[in-house]
């Protein structure tokens, strides 16, 4: 009877018929079938020895066969990886295939390695393997096991270990192994029900175990001559109650615990040595006597280490940035003086119980809406989105302003810049501002920064920032999936902007200017607000009404007291209109993505102490940029200057420049620019000692 799909018997029978035992230059067939032909009594005298007949021309000899097999350029040999079992059997198929049964292959197998096969369920066929010692089911879609289904082999008696390393080496050659790696298993409770006693190594890595109750079902209980045991990559963080767990083993010798968010604290290693005295490897790295002396005593203080790990994260030099500036035209009497700065961004998990929101350097202004452009939205009147309505309705934007209000638009906060009804979808796509998603943390995440930093060939971050997370799940996953380094450049210009002269009224010039370029710091209290829509006609109409009255002499009694009133009010709002009439605006800042990488972390969960690179994005630098920033800067003249020799080893690196040759040339002829890089490494802390350990605790 055909065993059912997916289970792990089907899957044996599978790789079997893969084999093509039965098949040329394996088994029965014309190629052979005179060896096995029926013998017939035959007389003394062909009893004695000769030599052997050649074959008909029809069939091979054994020795052909074999190397059809053998030779790994055949079209018949098994691939590369394959197992020295599968290799036995296809030469037993050809030496003597008359004993390949089901009752042969059920006593012959004495490890069964299924693996990535989709396997997900280990049936009771698997008892008819009355042999078996090892047993690989890794890499499949196994959730439960059933241990009544394993084979009784698996359930022998207790076996001697030496304690010493020297002699573990050569007593794991006969352990009873079980490896279940990569799997779906969600807790190891489904093997505690019948557990195989004498089994001696369980591998469970790359699972979904989770939670403290693990703990539970690794004791002596039910794994009592256990001497290897791999939980690695899987999700368990109460390293403790765990390290209480396994002490109860007597017979463990080789733990790996790496890859799990318990081992991302800092006395992880320290601690699990110290409570584990009989340990000789932990996460495939030796037990030396100085750790155990260095940690000594670290077990007892237990209670009072916190479940908590610390990164450091250190951005260091980029090189290879474009000086944009040299593009730019000068700036006029009002400008636009524009001024440029770098930064690096990268994300880094969340962890609102440990730092809450209080992070330093974290890019708020990029991720939530900016002040200005909320106060925007809450100070223009109604009558003043009115009439920008209509002047938008009644003709169109002109091709520099819409590209400014474009730009502006791009770098702004998340939120739109106005809520006002516009009927034309265009104006509306307009209004709403573009963010790179480059510059916006993936969820879980929040975005820092390094310190803005002028132009320079090497700029120097020196930026150095502590993460301390106690959610330790939600960093392992973060470190699985690594993190986004961003180079940007931002862009931030100034204008100086004049009232006089205008046709349009103070509100609806107020809104243009506000639109096109608000101030990053909202307005000081002292400055005037915009009045409503017709306000300021009367009150322009009612003083030029008192001032004829007043020039006329109308009013006899207050004509002195008036004149100096009024003569001193006209020269304090005089004063407060010429500072009006020219105002240094600050456009809200344009960024743009230079270059942008991820950074693998997954090195720190496999045991490794820190994660360096530097991030390398091509090379974005020009020869036409790069000479207009040497001429700038003076560095080097597109003029002969083989009369100054100091200058010219400066500029193009002691290079020999013959007499009368231009320099220009020979910069052109040995231009390399620098790559866009920046140095990043990541450091996961952890204490080399017991009192490195206590130190922590203290500080």
């Amino acid at each position: 009877m055909e065993a059912p799909a997916g289970t792990v018997s089907a899957a044996v029978r599978e790789h079997l018929r893969q084999l093509c035992l039965r098949e040329f230059p394996c088994g029965i067939g014309s190629w052979n079938k005179s060896r096995f032909l029926p013998q017939t009594s035959r007389a003394w005298r062909e009893l004695v020895p000769r030599e052997e007949e050649a074959v008909s021309p029809g069939e091979e000899t054994v020795e052909d066969l074999l190397g059809l097999v053998r030779s790994p350029h055949s079209p018949w040999a098994l691939p590369e990886a394959s197992s020295a079992e599968d290799c036995f059997l296809r030469e037993l198929a050809i030496q003597n295939p008359l004993v390949l049964k089901d009752s042969f292959f059920y006593t012959y197998f004495k490890s069964l390695r299924v693996v990535d096969k989709q396997v997900s369920l280990v049936d009771k066929d698997l008892l008819k393997f009355v042999k078996l010692e090892e047993l690989i089911l890794s890499a499949n879609l196994i959730k439960e096991i059933d241990p009544t289904n394993l084979p009784p082999t698996l359930k022998g008696g207790r076996r001697e270990v030496d304690s010493r390393l020297t002699r573990l080496t050569s007593a794991l050659a006969v352990l009873q192994v079980l490896e279940l790696y990569g799997n779906k298993m969600s807790s190891v409770e489904c093997l505690c029900s019948g557990p195989p006693p004498g089994l001696q190594h369980l591998g469970l890595g790359h699972n979904k175990l989770l939670g403290p109750l693990e703990s539970l079902y690794v004791t002596s209980d039910h794994w009592p001559n256990l001497v290897s045991l791999d939980l690695s990559f899987n999700d368990l963080t109460d390293l403790r109650s765990m390290v209480a767990s396994l002490r109860t083993l007597p017979c463990l010798r080789l733990l790996v615990l790496q890859g799990n968010p318990l081992a991302l604290v800092p006395y992880y290693r320290g601690f699990t040595i110290d409570s584990l005295s009989r340990l000789c490897v932990l996460d495939d790295i030796t037990v030396t006597s100085s750790e155990k002396h260095q940690f000594r005593g670290l077990r007892h203080s237990g209670d009072l280490l916190t479940q908590e790990a610390q990164l450091v994260v250190t951005i260091g030099n980029v090189r290879g940035v474009l000086d944009t500036s040299v593009l730019d035209p000068e700036p006029g009497p009002q400008g636009p003086f524009i001024t440029y700065s770098y930064y690096v961004t990268y994300d880094f998990v969340e962890d609102e119980e440990a730092e809450g929101n209080g992070y330093g350097g974290v890019l708020a202004e990029i991720v939530k809406p900016s002040p200005s452009t909320e106060q925007l939205g809450e100070d223009v009147p109604e009558e003043v989105v009115e009439e920008a309505e209509d002047s938008v309705e009644s003709g169109p934007v002109s091709q520099s302003q819409s590209g400014e209000m474009e730009e502006s638009l791009v770098s702004g906060g998340s939120a739109p810049l106005l809520r006002t009804s516009v009927d034309s979808a265009e104006e509306l796509a307009k209004l709403r501002p573009h963010l790179d998603p480059r510059l916006c943390p993936s969820p879980g995440t929040v975005l820092f920064s390094t310190v803005r930093k002028p132009w320079a060939d090497v700029i120097p971050c020196n930026y150095e920032m502590q993460h301390t997370l106690s959610d330790l799940v939600p960093l392992k996953a973060f470190l699985m999936s690594g993190t986004t380094v961003t180079i940007v450049e931002e862009k931030v210009g100034a204008r100086l902007e004049f009232a006089r002269g205008l046709t349009l009224p103070s509100s609806a010039l107020f809104f243009s200017v506000r639109i096109l370029s608000w101030p990053v710091v909202p307005p000081s209290p002292d400055s005037p607000l915009p009045a409503k829509k017709g306000k300021g006609e009367k009150d322009k109409k009612g003083k030029k009404e008192k001032e004829e009255k007043d020039k006329k002499g109308k009013d006899g009694k207050d004509k002195a007291g008036k004149g100096e009133k009024d003569a001193a009010k006209e020269q304090k709002e005089g004063k407060k209109k010429k500072e009006l009439l020219k105002d240094l605006r600050q456009d809200p800042p344009i960024l743009r993505v230079l270059g942008s990488g991820r950074v693998a972390l997954e090195p720190l969960l496999a045991g490794e102490p820190f994660v360096s690179t530097v991030c390398d994005f091509g090379v974005i630098r020009t020869l036409e940029t790069d000479k207009l920033t040497f001429f700038r800067l003076g560095v080097i003249s597109p003029y002969l200057l083989y009369e100054e020799p100091g200058l010219v080893v400066r500029a193009v690196a002691a290079i020999e420049i013959e007499k009368g040759k231009s320099l220009v040339s020979v910069y052109e002829s040995n231009y390399h620019p620098d790559p866009l890089t920046v140095e990043v490494q990541i450091q996961l802390t952890q204490c080399r000692s017991a009192e490195e350990a206590l130190r922590a605790l203290v500080l």
